[in-house]
């Protein structure tokens, strides 16, 4: 399955996104091959998963109205507002924490808000049973005719779209490694792999859900279970968005060795996994080693934005 093509006109995403082959002694000196998955350069307002999540949602919402789930700090609303914004169909924005209601918007909802997008706060109760049909009721009684897109995206429509990642990765790499939030990205990865190829989630966020979450994405998506796939749970560091010294420091060398920003949330957990894994001994000499960069720092997306 591809984008849908008129979207790809409107949008001008950059696919296949590049592949990358770089040089790091820690991989190299067991015999591992380092490869960087750009989708970070994707489009500047929708970068990485982003776009191959949302492609599909967006054409069959044909033009009405997309309600969907985020933080304070959300990528997937940001980018909703900003494809919104692109192709003119208007959005709503449902964000955790009713207290920002009555705050400055922080730069990211800031973002949301001048792309068009209308925020509603809600308290954290009523957020975390946003999928119950009451919580679902009350928002359509309030904004009418809405598309609902489940909290980052990840929906079966996303797991089709992300299988073009694999598809992408077919006879290039031996294993394809992408951070894991919600599951969408990995569940089309893995479907789109070939035969012989294996996909690895790194899981942001701890909780031990997201192996269930993954199968039900696929069974939802394409029927049933759907390509070789693992989870990697131990390099949460804390939880979702939290960072660690070392981690901050990990990804400051690597940005140091190879001239890649490296986005904090997800993509830095990602390759700390990975190398940590090399050095284990975790991958066979010889491997091709795939780490999908699904996002770019906030200060980089803001100066691609700007200079547009």
């Amino acid at each position: 399955m591809t984008s849908p093509p008129h979207l790809d006109a409107r949008l001008r995403p950059r696919l296949p996104s590049p592949l990358r082959e770089v040089h790091d002694e820690r991989f190299a000196r067991h015999g591992v091959r380092l490869l960087l998955k750009r989708d970070d350069l994707i489009h500047p307002d929708l970068p990485g998963n982003k776009w191959r999540k949302l492609a599909l949602n967006l054409e069959a919402a044909a033009g009405r109205t997309v309600l969907t789930f985020g933080g304070a700090y959300s990528n997937h609303l940001r980018a909703t507002a900003a494809a919104g914004r692109l192709l003119g169909f208007p959005t709503v924005g449902v964000v955790r924490g009713d207290e920002l209601a009555h705050r400055p918007l922080n730069p990211s909802l800031a973002r949301c808000a001048a792309d068009g997008m209308r925020l509603h706060f809600v308290d954290r109760t009523t957020y975390r049973a946003k999928t119950s049909p009451e919580v679902l009721e009350g928002l359509l009684g309030r904004f009418g005719d809405v598309v609902v897109v489940p909290e980052g995206g990840s929906n079966a429509l996303a797991a089709q779209g992300c299988t073009a990642l694999g598809r992408e990765l077919a006879g290039e790499v031996d294993v394809a490694a992408v951070a894991c939030g919600t599951g969408g990205t990995l569940a089309g990865l893995a479907a789109g792999l070939a035969a012989g190829q294996r996909a690895l989630g790194v899981p942001v966020v701890g909780g031990g859900f997201l192996a269930g979450e993954v199968a039900r994405l696929q069974c939802e998506a394409f029927g049933a279970r759907a390509g070789d796939w693992t989870l990697e749970e131990r390099f949460t560091f804390g939880g979702y968005a939290r960072t660690t010294p070392e981690l901050d420091a990990f990804a400051a060398d690597f940005e140091e060795r190879h001239g890649l920003p490296v986005e904090r949330v997800h993509v830095a957990k990602l390759l700390f996994a990975l190398t940590a894994l090399a050095g284990e001994g975790a991958f066979a000499p010889g491997t091709r080693v795939a780490a999908v960069v699904t996002g770019a720092p906030d200060d980089v997306l803001q100066e691609s934005s700007v200079s547009r």
